[in-house]
């Protein structure tokens, strides 16, 4: 393919895919397959990799995350980006009401809901996305541009190009989402997200962008910053106009001609709150004419024009009737209240999750007690006191054998939870079946959650390795599968066999063990042998792990079920191997640091060469760092790597030094 024909198909590739995103993302429609749209992007990512300096600023492959940043570097704004005044009564918003009749008593509001989540600052150059900020204090945030990319809901070029645009939005994390998070987060005993906004905030500060873009977060954008090349007159306007440029706005913002009609609706959002995909801390009410705005000004802490409502938690008393002990997927045993159910925020819930024997204790909870609930942030609900104990009852204890198969139970040498010591504890199959073959492990297609349980339910796969054990015959029997859904998923399980190590390490469910640390095992070790008889010293010599990680992988493969799972995987002829391509051992023991922009490579390229000769990156520069490979508008890292004395090359430098004769 020539260089013309290239470019031609990657404009076209990514004019594609970012309106498809939009349609998906934005109005919620779709008019492609996700298998299609994966293989156009494959696609557009191959052609970017043969030909990186095609490749464009709203390129929709910049939304998997890319080279891990060692720091946020700092964002003055332009226009500062305000906090809001809390009313937490109507007769609060009647004296903001009067405040704003004494100097423009034509005022008319637009009342919308206050989103929980984080405050960012969008801008656009000649309708490119070009710096994504955090709000910080309001006069300096950070930079997380890279971060903000893969949040799908944010156009990369807007449907005008205007020359300069910068909106506010605040990126948020939906209640269908978080709750995943948290499931998942429980399951593998990790501490949870407490609320949707912790969530999207801990998301969105990430150092490697590829971790926010696994976490699947959204924006609303609400205000117009600053433009060039349009004019408006009112919030409604602005909020119109940011619609047809193709942001997400906020869902609903209603116009009202008085404070009646504005609290009116701020007792309808209220009464809403329950029912709505994303979580909200309040409603806000805004003088609609911009020009209104700018004559009330602001105090030195919040605008003079608006105001946040703030709607108070709802709690209820109920009687704690049980507590029910579920086994995870990695062994953790989570128990969960059963209580008497209660309406809160629009839904009925009798269950909520109560963590670990810490939280229990700490709450003193007994069998019987009346107790105090809500939903965290309007979406998971929590238990949050005792209000009348049960006379003479024992604060509930975990059982200290498993729920499910009788083994005994121990408690995490690092935190809080109870782990089933019986890799092959029942309750822990199915899990370990469904994480081996999702999408970041083997990625079997077609073989999701319901689809094993059917095949655990019916003795056809007992573990991870009869998965491969399968036969067409077998699977196309089963109700709504058929000789062609049968075909595909033998196919995909024999194309799993060629994955890469680390994915296999990460299918296997070891505890601590991650992507990313699967990752570095499969590329220090080589092959599944050596992992399987490094020691702790030899896996904490890793950088990234500690000693409770090492602990955790010299214990699964110490354990004779997983010796004999890992002698049937090979026995079955799965690769072992890693296969990451190394060219040969010229960077051995150098550590580059990549700043700046890079014009021949994206940053997840360059980083991919310089390992496949042995080397390694880092985010941050220090005396151990031997390169610092810097491209246009290099910033903090260059001069640290100034000061340090540490050498710093070109991108012509970087060419030469990986040149092959």
């Amino acid at each position: 393919m020539t260089e013309a024909q290239a470019k031609a198909r990657i404009d076209e590739l990514t004019e594609k895919l970012n309106f498809h995103s939009y349609q998906y993302y934005v109005l919620n429609e779709s008019d492609i397959s996700d298998y299609e749209y994966d293989r156009l992007q494959r696609e557009l990512l191959a052609l970017e990799t043969d030909f990186p300096a095609l490749r464009r600023p709203d390129s929709p492959t910049s939304r998997v995350g890319g080279q891990a940043q060692s720091l946020f570097t700092a964002v003055r704004h332009e226009v500062r980006m305000e906090s809001l005044q809390d009313a937490f009564s109507y007769d609060e918003i009647d004296d903001f009401d009067r405040r704003v009749k004494e100097a423009f008593p034509d005022a008319t509001y637009v009342v919308e809901p206050k989103i929980d989540g984080l405050s960012v600052s969008l801008e656009y150059e000649n309708g490119v996305f070009t710096r994504g900020s955090t709000r910080g204090d309001g006069d300096v945030g950070e930079d997380i541009t890279e971060n903000l990319r893969t949040v799908r809901s944010i156009p990369l070029r807007l449907r005008q190009n205007l020359p300069f645009l910068e909106v506010r939005g605040e990126v948020y994390m939906k209640k269908s989402v978080f709750l995943d998070l948290t499931k998942r987060q429980e399951e593998n005993g990790e501490q949870p997200f407490k609320n949707p906004r912790n969530a999207a905030a801990g998301s969105l500060r990430q150092k490697n962008a590829a971790v926010t873009a696994e976490r699947k977060l959204d924006v609303f954008v609400f205000n117009v910053q600053r433009i060039e090349g349009g004019e408006i007159t009112s919030h409604k306007q602005s909020l119109d106009f940011l619609k047809e440029l193709g942001f997400t706005t906020v869902p609903f913002y209603t116009p009202c001609k008085d404070i009646a009609a504005a609290k009116a609706e701020l007792t309808r959002i209220g009464n809403e709150r329950g029912n709505l995909f994303f979580d909200i801390d309040g409603a806000v009410i805004k003088v609609n004419d911009l020009a209104q705005r700018r004559a009330l000004g602001s105090t030195a802490k919040f605008p003079r024009w608006a105001v946040a409502y703030k709607y108070p938690p709802e709690e209820k008393e109920t009687t704690l009737l049980d507590v029910d002990v579920q086994v995870g997927r990695t062994g953790v045993l989570t128990p969960t209240a059963v209580f008497t159910p209660v309406l809160l925020a629009g839904s009925l819930v009798s269950r909520a999750t109560l963590h670990n024997q810490d939280f229990i204790s700490e709450k003193g909870l007994s069998i019987g007690d009346t107790i105090i609930v809500r939903k965290a942030g309007d979406v998971i609900p929590e238990v949050v006191r005792v209000s009348v104990h049960t006379p003479g009852a024992p604060v509930y204890t975990l059982p200290d054998a498993c729920p499910s198969c009788g083994a005994p139970v121990f408690r995490d040498e690092d935190g809080a939870f109870l782990r089933c010591t019986n890799p092959d504890c029942p309750a822990q199959t199915l899990r370990n079946i469904i994480h081996f073959c999702s999408r970041d492990a083997m990625d079997i297609e077609g073989l999701g959650e319901t689809l094993a349980g059917v095949l655990v339910e019916r003795g056809l796969i007992k573990d991870v390795a009869d998965i491969y054990l399968l036969k067409e015959e077998d699977v196309a029997a089963l109700d709504r599968m058929g000789k062609k859904s049968a075909e595909n998923l033998i196919s995909a399980i024999k194309k799993s066999k060629e994955n890469d190590l680390a994915r296999l390490l990460f299918g296997l469910g070891i505890g601590h063990v991650g992507q990313k640390a699967a990752k570095l095992l499969s590329s220090h070790f080589g092959s599944l042998d050596a992992v399987e008889t490094a020691s702790v010293e030899d896996v904490s010599s890793i950088e990234g792990f500690g000693e409770i990680m090492a602990k955790s992988v010299v214990n699964y493969f110490s354990l004779p079920q997983s010796k004999a799972l890992i002698e049937r995987l090979k026995a079955l002829g799965l690769n072992v191997n890693s296969t990451e391509e190394k060219k040969d051992a010229r960077f051995a023991g150098m550590t580059f640091v990549l700043t700046g922009s890079l014009s021949r490579y994206t940053r997840d390229e360059a980083s991919a060469v310089i390992e496949s000769f042995g080397g390694k990156t880092s985010g941050s520069v220090s005396k151990k760092t031997s390169v610092v490979l810097a491209g246009e508008a290099a910033g903090s890292k260059l001069k640290k790597a100034n000061e340090l004395g540490v050498k710093v090359i070109s991108e012509d430098e970087f060419a030469e030094m990986i040149r092959e004769d």
